[in-house]
């Protein structure tokens, strides 16, 4: 995993640094050490309201998220009502999702079998080591955030499976997250708290929650 990292490292800090002189604006040095936070993270407790667009069907739900880099990751429904308790464990290796009573599959979103309970693992995925392709600042209601697009480096815009992401610059909590499927957004992820910690510290969760 060291190594993986610190290749990583390395070709965010080539394609950052672009043709140039080498120097970094603010957004870019601001990316470089937010990947490199993400990378050294251990685990993440997370609230998302998730909404999935499956064309005609729209589903929402809010997911309690307990990620590890190492050990088990759970995910449990907490919103709708009728579903809540419904809890996926994904074991290190695996690939699958395991239910534990009430089904709460509605099929997947696209042909890697990304399903509304995968999104925020895949976000994280993304955040630590998804392609770059673009970074910069935006505004997310009336805060400035760091925005990030993570796709395919081989691939066209808008083709495939793209991930951007919303990230806090004060704090580096993640914000917001949307999955795109050929150019269609099909997952967005709003963050209402967000605890990462990297081994032996634990960090502040978003602004004014507690």
């Amino acid at each position: 995993m060291r190594r993986t990292a610190s290749a990583l490292m390395m070709t965010l800090c080539l394609l950052l640094s672009g043709c140039g002189g080498g120097s970094m604006d603010k957004a870019d040095q601001l990316t470089l050490d937010l990947r490199g936070e993400y990378l050294g993270l251990e685990r993440v407790t997370a609230q998302m309201e998730v909404e999935a667009d499956y064309g005609r069907r729209v589903y929402d739900y809010t997911i309690a998220l307990d990620w590890q880099r190492e050990g088990e990751t759970t995910l449990s429904v907490t919103e709708p009502e009728e579903l809540a308790g419904i809890t996926a464990r994904i074991a290190e290796g695996k690939t699958f999702l395991e239910f534990d009573g009430v089904s709460l599959e509605t099929g997947p979103l696209d042909e890697s079998g990304l399903s509304p309970l995968s999104a925020a693992p895949e976000l994280l995925r993304a955040a630590a080591e998804g392609f770059i392709a673009e970074s910069g600042f935006d505004i997310l209601g009336e805060q400035e955030c760091l925005r990030l697009l993570c796709r395919d480096p081989e691939g066209e815009p808008g083709v495939g499976t793209e991930h951007t992401l919303w990230f806090d610059p004060s704090t580096g909590n993640l914000l917001r997250g949307e999955i795109s499927v050929d150019g269609q957004r099909v997952i967005t992820c709003e963050v209402r708290s967000f605890v990462k910690e990297k081994a032996g510290e634990r960090q502040p969760q978003n602004e004014g929650e507690t």
